[in-house]
């Protein structure tokens, strides 16, 4: 899998397409002397879950750092709606209609739920009761400890928590960073569907995930990350059925 291989559809053909919202072009991020993304090329059209997979140190949370603003590209931009973000700071792209919700999931563990939930509408005057209500019913379980500290809650329910708090943002592109990790296979399940019905109601999703099965057979489309560069990029079913893929992530077979 060193070389780049293309099974990308055309945009028109992709599941929930309209039209390019995420376009990194020729993205290249150091950290120092090492350069920890090697001129990345990637698009997440409106209305898609795109799959970003690869294995440790392969350039993910970099990336997603990067579009959020937490990371400063060295060369190359980062365009949303087709206008350059780059260069903006982090808080400042909230407005912008992008958010994150980073690996280890950051709860305010001293602070309740509820509060969790409305440091999440910073950007706006006054917290939207719409807004809060589709949370929990996204959320029941946050819902039932809407009053409970954040820290005591378990690691899926702060996760549920985390995912919830960046909705509250009126985000057009969520960026979520291995959501599943660390998490009993019964509760993944719930957060993917979840990911999913978040989808259906507008929002677009970058999904970074170790879990290839579940990541791609939620995705219109996937990018594999090898050591900062695409390795591979194209429909989530062909990339799911690809052997090197197999191989690689699912342990199956032969690269």
């Amino acid at each position: 899998m060193s070389t780049t291989t293309e099974l990308q559809k055309e945009p028109g053909d992709v599941g929930g397409s309209g039209g390019a919202l995420l376009e990194l072009v020729g993205l290249r991020v150091f950290y120092g002397a090492i350069e920890a993304i090697k001129g990345i090329d990637l698009t997440v059209n409106q209305g898609e879950i795109v799959a970003l997979l690869g294995g440790n140190g392969a350039g993910k949370t970099t990336t997603l750092r990067t579009i959020s603003g937490m990371l400063q590209p060295r060369h190359g931009e980062v365009r949303l709606r087709g206008e350059r973000i780059d260069g903006i700071r982090s808080h400042e792209l909230v407005q912008f209609g992008i958010g994150h919700v980073p690996e280890g999931r950051r709860v305010f563990a001293t602070m309740t739920v509820r509060e969790n939930l409305e440091m999440g509408a910073y950007r706006f005057s006054s917290v939207d009761s719409a807004d809060m209500d589709r949370c929990f019913t996204l959320f029941p379980r946050l819902a039932e400890r809407r009053n409970q500290l954040a820290g005591t809650l378990s690691g899926g329910e702060q996760q549920m928590l985390a995912i919830g708090r960046a909705l509250m943002g009126k985000p057009e592109l969520l960026l979520l960073d291995e959501p599943s990790m660390g998490l009993a296979p019964l509760i993944v399940q719930q957060i993917f569907e979840i990911i999913q019905e978040i989808n259906q109601q507008g929002t677009t999703v970058l999904l970074v995930e170790q879990n290839a099965t579940q990541a791609l057979g939620l995705a219109n489309r996937g990018y594999v990350l090898e050591t900062g560069s695409v390795a591979m990029s194209g429909d989530a079913a062909e990339l799911l059925s690809d052997d090197r893929i197999r191989a690689a992530y699912l342990g199956e077979g032969a690269a």
